[in-house]
């Protein structure tokens, strides 16, 4: 093939069952991010475009390196299909010159998009070993029809009942991935054509979202998700709750002290961010030689502005919490971190959980993985 392979990710701002769902956060990171970072580190795409017609998921998938298809309202609404967002990015590109031979088709709302699985069903589709390949689970599962009340049987008999190990299984479409020839998807206009295989994914990972109950479901799988994904953090600055350096009867860990050592000399600015005001947090600020904004009422405003005046993105930026008044912070930030035993609502707002407490080496972890992040490639823009 000489042409591209292009990933596509449709993501209309409008959606009835979660408002604004494709730029929710799972694990710290927008809905529409994660496919875009999925795609970009998946072997053999050369392109993400994301197909939008709104300005803020716009926004979040440039800053995660993807190009965007500017959608017409039309193709927009609730009448749209995926299929003629897809149709409409191919002629985009084509106008521009873009030559494309296969399309991967990635779904927001699939928020844990396994890599070699997509990979392989680029691979699948490149080498002509199938003209469409999707994704889908295992399942072993019996499935039942209703009607009247009476239930039954669909695709099973009733009266006989194997046992797992003497069945066949089936496939559920997962709805995460469709990678498929560009050229028969023209002719066919939807997604299923020619020579039809199945990418196995892992059933953990196949949660879709498209209910609130399945957003939350999500968030709190997703630390066990993103684990392997989470060992360098890429930022240009830290801001941590004064809480993260113990109580305040404490001494600063000197592991703690070290770690804002080696962020300032690495050129990493630190903030330390309370809501309470009292010299014990003035004192530790300015022996540890970093900025410090106490008596903070509301402590997101206090971060927005303090970036702001320092000219560092938002989006580059670490914020370490544990409580709920951290929140507004959290979700304020590129990368929200935590310490164990945060509250749950911290929790789930975090793209990542430190191993060390608050005032145990917390702030040391948190730098030397700040720092590792300069000094060893990191898959994709993140």
């Amino acid at each position: 093939m000489t042409g591209e392979t292009v990933a596509i990710i449709p993501a209309r701002g409008g959606s009835k069952d979660v408002p604004r769902k494709n730029i929710l956060r799972v694990g710290g990171i927008p809905l529409v991010a994660r496919a875009v970072r999925t795609a970009g580190a998946a072997d053999g795409i050369d392109r993400v475009i994301v197909s939008t017609d709104d300005d803020e998921i716009a926004g979040v998938a440039e800053s995660w390196g993807a190009e965007v298809v500017r959608r017409p309202a039309d193709l927009a609404d609730d009448a749209a299909t995926s299929e003629d967002a897809v149709l409409h990015a191919l002629e985009d590109l084509a106008s521009r010159g873009v030559v494309v031979d296969t399309v991967a088709f990635l779904q927001t709302t699939s928020p844990f998009i396994p890599l070699e699985p997509l990979s392989d069903a680029v691979a699948r589709v490149r080498s002509g070993d199938a003209d469409s390949v999707f994704s889908a689970r295992e399942s072993y599962e019996f499935s039942w029809a209703e009607d009247d009340g009476e239930a039954w049987a669909v695709g099973h008999d009733r009266d006989h009942r194997p046992r797992r190990q003497d069945r066949d299984p089936l496939f559920v479409e997962t709805g995460a991935f469709y990678v498929f020839r560009e050229e028969g998807f023209r002719a066919a206009r939807h997604r299923f054509f020619g020579r039809t295989a199945i990418a196995r994914v892992p059933a953990q990972l196949s949660i879709e979202i498209d209910t609130a109950d399945e957003l939350e479901a999500a968030r709190v799988l997703a630390p066990l998700a993103d684990a392997r994904q989470c060992d360098r953090i890429d930022v240009s600055a830290v801001v941590t709750d004064f809480d993260e350096y113990g109580e305040e009867h404490v001494r600063v860990s000197r592991s703690d002290g070290m770690g804002v050592r080696l962020l300032r000399e690495a050129g990493i600015p630190v903030l330390i961010l309370s809501t309470e005001r009292n010299q014990v947090v003035a004192r530790r600020a300015e022996k540890l030689g970093v900025d410090v904004l106490h008596g903070q009422g509301d402590k997101r405003a206090a971060l927005i502005a303090w970036a702001r005046e320092a000219s560092i993105p938002l989006d580059r930026i670490a914020y370490v919490g544990n409580d709920v008044n951290d929140l507004g912070c959290l979700e304020a930030v590129g990368w929200p971190v935590v310490v164990p035993g945060s509250h749950p609502l911290a929790a789930a707002a975090a793209r990542i959980v430190l191993t060390r407490r608050g005032g145990n080496g917390a702030v040391r972890e948190l730098a030397e993985r700040v720092l590792a992040s300069r000094t060893t490639p990191t898959e994709g823009k993140r």
